[in-house]
């Protein structure tokens, strides 16, 4: 897989600085049910790292030690580490908003058929990934049979309470580009994926949330393979907007691989840059008691993937 670092840190990007940090995003693995050629994460069904249980119990302490009060729940598949269900019920037992990215196929995985009623049971906040509502578009970028089966397990989430008003159990939908190119406008998203969802396979949900492909791992190899690295780069800097700095999601959120290091960002891990000011990759355990406040945000040219034209980050469109 051809790397893109070395093309992404020759150019530049704004400075920013960190605030407080309100949220954790902890990478539990790369283990994954299915690979995606958009997948920043390069996770699939081979990986074999996984976040153990003693790092899992760092994370709460410094969540403790911090005030933070949202923990975020990322992979690859993160029900398929072992140790999941451990984190979500002692995380949910400390008073933790948790949140859980997933791709809704892994509930269809041999063994995992438990994943809605325990996120139901535990409240947890569901962020399912489908990168379109059309059938042929999300089976061209995940494989096939993704799309079917995505859609029986958002119908088994619905039937639990989940998107549903009133019920307090929030579900929100993931789109992504199929390509090179930038999302379209979050709100009209939305209102199509909310008709279409619900007239064509009664499915409801909260907020459909737009994310920018980011020119990393194997979305980034991709676009080195077809020449289109410097076209797609040139797109997201055309784009950029100075006005959603003061929102992108490395000013509030620390994230944390599967071996506890510490990174501004979930690209900025996949790509291994660590902390500004820190030449080796920083550990959970050397922040515990050092602040985060107004430390630099580390940067390179990928970053032009979160300002670009409406924003984009893990909680979608920043403006």
């Amino acid at each position: 897989m051809r790397d893109s670092l070395p093309l992404l840190e020759a150019i530049p990007f704004p400075p920013i600085a960190r605030r407080a940090p309100t949220t954790l995003q902890l990478n539990l693995g790369y283990l994954c049910n299915i690979a995606c050629i958009h997948c920043h994460v390069n996770a699939g069904p081979t990986r074999k790292e996984l976040m153990d249980r003693d790092t899992m119990e760092l994370a709460l302490a410094f969540a403790r030690r911090h005030g933070i009060r949202t923990l975020d729940l990322t992979g690859g598949s993160p029900e398929m580490n072992p140790h999941f269900r451990w984190l979500v019920a002692s995380a949910r037992a400390a008073g933790l908003h948790v949140m859980d990215r997933f791709n809704p196929t892994v509930a269809e995985h041999p063994g995992f058929g438990w994943v809605p009623e325990f996120l139901a049971a535990h409240r947890v906040e569901a962020i399912a990934s489908l990168p379109c509502y059309t059938e042929t578009n999300v089976d061209t970028q995940r494989g096939d049979g993704v799309f079917a089966s995505s859609i029986r397990v958002l119908r088994a989430l619905n039937a639990l309470g989940y998107g549903v008003d009133g019920s307090g159990l929030v579900l929100n939908l993931v789109y992504n580009p199929g390509g090179d190119f930038l999302p379209g406008s979050q709100e009209k998203l939305e209102a199509d994926y909310k008709r279409r969802l619900a007239d064509e396979h009664g499915i409801v949900f909260n907020r459909l949330y737009t994310l920018a492909n980011m020119p990393v791992q194997r979305f980034g190899s991709w676009l080195q393979s077809k020449g289109r690295f410097d076209a797609y780069l040139g797109l997201l800097r055309d784009h950029h907007r100075d006005d959603n700095l003061e929102h992108v999601m490395c000013r509030d959120l620390l994230s944390i691989d599967w071996q506890g290091h510490a990174y501004d960002c979930d690209f900025n891990q996949m790509l291994g840059l660590p902390l500004a000011g820190d030449p080796q990759r920083p550990h959970l355990r050397d922040l515990l008691d050092g602040p985060l406040a107004g430390r630099p945000v580390r940067t390179s040219g990928h970053c032009y993937g979160c300002t670009a034209g409406q924003g984009s980050s893990c909680g979608g469109a920043l403006g």
